[in-house]
This record gives C-alpha cells, sequence and structure tokens, in this order.
C-alpha cells in the first residue's frame, strides 16, 4: 500500500481575525490536526467538522478559513477511506479558493492535489491524472523546483503512474520526490518516509524484492521514531513488509508482522 503526504493537508493555519468564534474555530482545527497526526482520525473528524461550523458562523460560508476546514475534513475523510463523503468536501473547498484566491494559488494547488489523490484512491485515473498535473504546474511555477509541496505533487503523480503500471515514468518521479525532502526536510522526516515506502512498493510491485526491502525497513524506522509504534503508517508499511517476505517465502516472520499492523488498525477504530 502507498502512503500520501496526508499531514501537510492539515498543517496550514490560518490566524483568526474575527473575535471569539473564529478563536474557537482556531483552537478546533489545531484539535483536528493534533489528533490526525497521532492517528486517531474518529476524534479528528470530530473536530473538523466542528471547524467547519464555526468558521461558517463567524466568517460565513465563502470564507478562504472555511476552505482550509473543508480541506481539513476531506483528508480525514480521505484517510478513514470515505471516498464518496469526501469528494464533495474537496470540491466545495476547491471552488471556494479558486473563487476567493485564482486559479494560480497554492491553495487552489492544495485542493487540486487532495482531489488527485483522492480520485487516484478510486482508480478514477482520467480524473486524477489533470488534477495532481495542475497542481504540480502550480505548485512550480509559485514555489519553485525544489519545495517540499513540489515533492508531494510529483510523489502522488508517480503513484498514479504506477497504478498503471507505468513504471518507467514513475520511478523517475519518485527519486525527484525523495531527493528534495531530504535537502529540505532533513533524512528523517515522515514525508522522507512516505517516499521511501512508495519507491519501495513500486520496485516490490515490479518484482524487484533485493531493492524494494531495504528501503521498506528505512520507511518503517523513521515512522516508529518520528510517530510512535503504534501510528497507522507504521501499520502500513509492516503490512508492506509482511506481503514482500510472504512473496519471498518467508511466511513465519510475514505472520508476525501483519499481527503487529493488525494490533494497531484495531486499537485506531
Amino acid at each position: 500500500m502507498k502512503l500520501s503526504a496526508l499531514a501537510l493537508a492539515l498543517k496550514r493555519l490560518n490566524i483568526s481575525r474575527v473575535s471569539y468564534a473564529a478563536t474557537e474555530w482556531n483552537a478546533l482545527n489545531r484539535k483536528a490536526t493534533s489528533w490526525f497526526q497521532q492517528g486517531n482520525y474518529t476524534k479528528a473528524a470530530m473536530a473538523a467538522t466542528k471547524a467547519v461550523q464555526s468558521a461558517e458562523q463567524a466568517l460565513g460560508p465563502n470564507h478562504p478559513d472555511v476552505a482550509t476546514g473543508l480541506n481539513n475534513l476531506g483528508m480525514v475523510c480521505y484517510a478513514r477511506e470515505q471516498f464518496t463523503k469526501a469528494e464533495p468536501i474537496h470540491k466545495r473547498a476547491l471552488t471556494i479558493r479558486e473563487k476567493a484566491f485564482g486559479p494560480d494559488h497554492p491553495d487552489v494547488a492544495q485542493s487540486l492535489n487532495n482531489l488527485g489523490i483522492l480520485y487516484s484512491a478510486q482508480r478514477q485515473h482520467t480524473k486524477a491524472e489533470p488534477a495532481v498535473q495542475r497542481a504540480l504546474a502550480i505548485r512550480t511555477e509559485i514555489l519553485g523546483l525544489a519545495d517540499p509541496n513540489v515533492a508531494t505533487s510529483l510523489d502522488n503523480l508517480a503513484a498514479l503512474y504506477d497504478d498503471q503500471e507505468q513504471y518507467a515514468k514513475a520511478e523517475p518521479l519518485y527519486h525527484r520526490a525523495l531527493a528534495i525532502r531530504m535537502e529540505t526536510l532533513g533524512p528523517d522526516h515522515p514525508d522522507v518516509a512516505t517516499s521511501l515506502n512508495n519507491l519501495a512498493y513500486s520496485y516490490s510491485e515490479q518484482g524487484k524484492y533485493a531493492k524494494a526491502e531495504p528501503l521498506f525497513q528505512r520507511a518503517l524506522a523513521i515512522q516508529e521514531i518520528a510517530l510512535g509504534l503504534n501510528h497507522p503508517d507504521v501499520a502500513t508499511s509492516l503490512k508492506n513488509i509482511a506481503v514482500l517476505h510472504r512473496k519471498t517465502g518467508r511466511a513465519n516472520s510475514a505472520e508476525r508482522l501483519e499481527d503487529r499492523a493488525a494490533k494497531i488498525r484495531m486499537a485506531r477504530r
């Protein structure tokens, strides 16, 4: 299973400008961010929903801060695999942002990126690719070639090609994303682990297990330190390594990894 850099979608918090209700919105958004980063998606969804309602009451239904809250709520829905619920939320956020900022703003790129990975998860590739490509173009133009947000778009575009078995297109994009993240975020950042995991997954799907395994192991080590032993991304990495072990005749170790991953996921429900 590939990973998307979901936490990035929740990190951008606007400073409130309107008395109590806006202060309440900001506090709720921070709670949603915190719960999301801890992998507690149930509590994150509750806080994100309340944040949207608070922003609407304080600022009106078409304010950019409402779009920020909608973006966050949509990403929580994505993480919970509630794809049909997430789509109209992201579309509304995109509409607000395009009207408020114009078509070439970084926040518009964020919404396009999130719609793209949502469509990709549903294997709607003809919808996903133009959204991700447009997000990448906006980010490259505004932020430059070496920005972490550009790396996110590169990684997501690579994953889209991977899903269609276009591995020759995917691999150089994965390497570019990894290089940007290593340079800008450092070698032990969770987004570096995401790049490592996704490149490893691509190798594994091609049967290149000797290349895949050390990347999976490195991703897991970063996640366990940066996110904690019981984070959902740790469970994903454990599951990926387990699949590789089964493919290479190591059923006993695969079973242990699967058991640990299952326990993490059960605790997060």
